[in-house]
C-alpha cells in the first residue's frame, strides 16, 4: 500500500471504515494485555528459581574471608558479590559498594546526598538558587522523576543514533554552573535501545564542566542485557575512560541484577573514584549497618561468577528475542511503506522506541486502552512528562505471553493507522 499521505481523501475515508470495523472486532474480544512496563515475565523469573534452593538451614553463611552474612556489618558489601558485580560493571572490585535490591534507590540517594550535603565538600545543592540536570530524550521516565522530586530543572537534549547530542552537552555544561548531572543510559538505552558510540563515550570523559561537583549519572541498566550471541553492542568502560582523560571523580556508574534475578530481590551497586566513594561512605555509615549480605551471598552461589551470570542471560535472551521479533515483525508487516511511524531494532535492553505522527501518541496510546491494551503513557519518556512533538510511544515486550504480544502488536498497529488517518485528514480539510 502506499503511504498515506499520498492517498485521497476519498481513499482515506474508506480506509478507515474497514479499519474501524476490525477495531470494533478487538473491542469485542474483551482483551486486558499489559505492556505499561518493561517487567520481565513469569518464564523469565522461573529461570532463576534455583536461587531459592542455594542457601538452606544447613548451609555455611560464611564468606571466604570469614565474614558470617548473618550478622552486622561489611557495609560495601561481601568481597564476593563485589568481584561479582564488578565484573559486569567492567570495573575493579575495590572501586564498587554493593547496595540493596534496586539501582533507582542508589540513584535517588545519590541525588538527595548531593542536594543535603553537597558533593565532596561542595555547597548543598538546596541551598543553591537554581540546579539543573541535563536528560537526554526520550529517556527513562523513573530518572526524571527523581530529579523532579527534588525539584531539579531538567533540560531536554535530544538522543541521536550514537547517544546525547554531544555538541549541545559540550556546549550547555561549559556555559552553566547550575548543571550538577546528566541522566545516562548508556547501553540499550530506554527506551530507544541506542548505545553510545566510542566517540560519544570519549566525549563524555572529556567534559570540561563548569560546576565542580558536576557528575555524570551512568545507568549502564542494560550492560549484560544482549538478545543475541554473535551480534551484541560494546561499550568503552566509562571510568577508566575518565580517569584516562584527567576526570576520574566525574561519574557514577550503576547497575543491579533485577532484571538478572529477581526484579525487587536482586542486589545493585554503584562504582565510582576513590574519591566519590569516600564521600559516599560517610552517609552510608550514617544510613545503615550493612546490607542484605544473605542475598549477596545467595547471588554469588547461584551464578558462581560472570561467566556462570552470561550464561543465565543467554537464558533470557531465548525468551526475549522472539518477542523483539515478533514486534519489529508486526511493524514492519502492517506499517511499512505508510510512512506513519518510525521505531528502532535494538540489539538488546528491554524496549523499542516508536515514533508516530506528530501530534498523534496520546491518542494512539488512549485508543489502544479502550480496546483493551496499556501501554506506557505517552509523554513518560520526557521530563514532566510533556513530549513537545507528542510523538513517542515506548514499546514493552517482556511481560506479555508470546501470542498475546502478537496480538497487542496487530492492535497497536491498527490503532496507529487509524489515529494516522485522521490526522491526515484533519490537515487535508
Amino acid at each position: 500500500m502506499k503511504p498515506y499521505v499520498e492517498m485521497t481523501k476519498e481513499e482515506l475515508q474508506e480506509l478507515r471504515k474497514e479499519l474501524s470495523a476490525q477495531y470494533k472486532e478487538f473491542q469485542g474480544r474483551d482483551l486486558k494485555l499489559d505492556m505499561s512496563r518493561g517487567k520481565p515475565s513469569a518464564e523469565q523469573l522461573d529461570i532463576s528459581m534455583g536461587m531459592m534452593d542455594v542457601l538452606s538451614s544447613s548451609d555455611d553463611l560464611t564468606c571466604d574471608d570469614g565474614t558470617d552474612c548473618r550478622n552486622y556489618g561489611v557495609l560495601d558489601g561481601i568481597k564476593e558479590a563485589k568481584e561479582l558485580l564488578a565484573d559486569m560493571m567492567e570495573v575493579a572490585p575495590d572501586h564498587i559498594i554493593i547496595y540493596g535490591n534496586s539501582s533507582l534507590n542508589v540513584m535517588y540517594d545519590t541525588v538527595s546526598r548531593s542536594m543535603t550535603h553537597g558533593v565532596m565538600g561542595s555547597t548543598p545543592w538546596c541551598k543553591l538558587d537554581k540546579v539543573k540536570f541535563l536528560c537526554p530524550v526520550p529517556g527513562y521516565d523513573r530518572h526524571f522523576s527523581i530529579t523532579e522530586y527534588f525539584g531539579i530543572e531538567m533540560v531536554n537534549v535530544p538522543m541521536t543514533p550514537t547517544g546525547p547530542d554531544m555538541d549541545l552537552v559540550e556546549q550547555l555544561v561549559a556555559a552553566d554552573d547550575s548543571i550538577k548531572g546528566i541522566w545516562c543510559v548508556p547501553k540499550y538505552s530506554n527506551p530507544q535501545g541506542i548505545s553510545y558510540s566510542d566517540e560519544t563515550v570519549r566525549r563524555f570523559a572529556r567534559l570540561k564542566p563548569a560546576a565542580s561537583d558536576f557528575r555524570i549519572y551512568w545507568d549502564n541498566a542494560y550492560t549484560i542485557h544482549h538478545l543475541y550471541d554473535n551480534e551484541q553492542d560494546h561499550l568503552i568502560e566509562i571510568l577508566a575512560e575518565c580517569k584516562r582523560a584527567g576526570n576520574p571523580d566525574m561519574v557514577y556508574k550503576f547497575a543491579s541484577t533485577s532484571k538478572v534475578s529477581f526484579p525487587g530481590s536482586g542486589i545493585a551497586a554503584i562504582a565510582a573514584s576513590e574519591n566519590n566513594l569516600t564521600d559516599i561512605m560517610k552517609q552510608l555509615k550514617i544510613q545503615t549497618i550493612g546490607h542484605d549480605k544473605v542475598n549477596q551471598l545467595r547471588h554469588v552461589r547461584f551464578f558462581g561468577d560472570i561467566h556462570g551470570m552470561v550464561e543465565h542471560m543467554r537464558k533470557h535472551a531465548d525468551i526475549m528475542r522472539p518477542k523483539f521479533e515478533a514486534v519489529i515483525e508486526t511493524l514492519e508487516k502492517e506499517l511499512g511503506g505508510l510512512a506513519v511511524g518510525e521505531w528502532t531494532c535494538p540489539k538488546g535492553g528491554y524496549f523499542i522506541s516508536f515514533d508516530s505522527l506528530d501530534g498523534c501518541a496520546k491518542t494512539i496510546v488512549a485508543k489502544c486502552k479502550k480496546a483493551g491494551l496499556v501501554m506506557t503513557g505517552a509523554g513518560a519518556t520526557y521530563p514532566y512528562g510533556k513530549d513537545p512533538h507528542d510523538n513517542n510511544i515506548r514499546i514493552a515486550p517482556s511481560y506479555p505471553t508470546l501470542p498475546d504480544l502478537k496480538q497487542a502488536m496487530e492492535l497497536f498497529a491498527l490503532c496507529v493507522k487509524i489515529v494516522s488517518i485522521d490526522h491526515i485528514l484533519s490537515e487535508k480539510a
